[in-house]
């Protein structure tokens, strides 16, 4: 018998799995959870007093807020933020929005967790000018933050570990689920409009999902800012910060390298990039489109994915972001 004369394949019937897990198996982004997580409430409120306090600064003039400032999505619009004395930081603050699910923080990637993070805001000269010394005792000295740490950290109290510990739980409840992209994956089909499934077409078509891909739409890797361009030489005026992973590691490889940002909530954290380098989101995506992909995008293709990326935007305790 040939394969002429061969019966034909039995068929067997597709997997019953839902519509909206069949179209998420195929796309490069996840849809956030929804529902909070079983975290920590009473550290979580903890930690949202201690992102709110301007004591963690040295002067008592900044807070964590001061630049990540959760009604103006997570960052303070400011091409480098402020500090105490007014001091200029080195880089455009990053959302704190979805922080959680970077796999490092900073935009170096300097530190690997959330709790580590902390640290380095409260000990930067130039942004709060503190140390764990001078926090714990200020902290120590405040009845009701005694009070709060020795009920939420019952064996240690108020220590550096404790601090980071709770800001960061806080930090963890900071998610913005249910985008209109998110409510797409989700087999909400009429969530986008036909420009906007357009766009996304084109966003994962020129390459864009290469690395804004995953639950983040981005922070999940490291890429160099410049792959088909010298991004810096024509900028200009380089600083230590354009090095980026070179600073942590001192690698020749990682020099201009740094993590790649979430697009979540995009449309609300301009100015854009580590340097502020744009001001727009039509900006960003001919930038990025340049440096990144090696492409001149035409007059509708910028249209077009400007208008998926405002699809991006999620709520916040149950309210939609502005």
């Amino acid at each position: 018998m040939t394969w002429r004369d061969a019966p034909p394949a039995p068929q067997v019937a597709p997997p019953s799995i839902p519509m909206s897990e069949a179209v998420r198996r195929l796309e490069p982004i996840t849809p956030l959870p929804q529902g909070a997580d079983q975290l920590d409430a009473g550290r979580a409120a903890l930690g949202e007093r201690l992102f709110h306090d301007p004591i963690l600064s040295h002067d008592r003039s900044i807070s964590c807020a001061s630049c990540h400032p959760l009604d103006r999505g997570g960052m303070d619009g400011l091409a480098r933020s402020r500090g105490v004395g007014d001091a200029l930081g080195q880089v455009n603050a990053p959302t704190i929005f979805n922080a959680r699910f970077n796999f490092a923080q900073f935009w170096d990637g300097r530190a690997a967790t959330l709790e580590a993070q902390v640290a380095g805001p409260i000990h930067n000269p130039v942004e709060m000018a503190s140390d764990w010394k001078e926090v714990v005792a200020r902290l120590s000295a405040d009845d009701t933050y005694r009070e709060a740490f020795a009920r939420e950290y019952p064996e240690q109290g108020i220590t550096p570990d404790t601090i980071a510990r709770a800001i960061s739980a806080f930090e963890r409840t900071l998610t913005t689920p249910d985008s209109r992209l998110d409510r797409y994956l989700r087999g909400e089909t009429q969530a986008l409009s036909d420009d906007e499934k357009e766009g996304y077409a084109r966003f994962k078509a020129l390459g864009c999902a290469s690395c804004h891909q995953g639950v983040n739409i981005g922070g999940n890797l490291y890429q160099r800012f410049g792959v088909l361009g010298d991004y810096f030489a024509d900028r200009g005026e380089q600083t230590t910060a354009d090095l980026g992973r070179f600073n942590v590691t001192g690698e020749e490889a990682d020099r201009h390298v740094f993590k790649v940002p979430s697009l979540r909530n995009v449309a609300l954290t301009a100015p854009y990039f580590h340097d502020a380098g744009a001001d727009t989101l039509e900006d960003a995506v001919d930038i990025m489109a340049r440096y990144q992909l090696g492409r001149s995008l035409s007059d509708e293709d910028r249209r077009l994915l400007v208008a998926f990326l405002h699809t991006l935007t999620g709520n916040f305790r149950g309210k939609a972001l502005e």
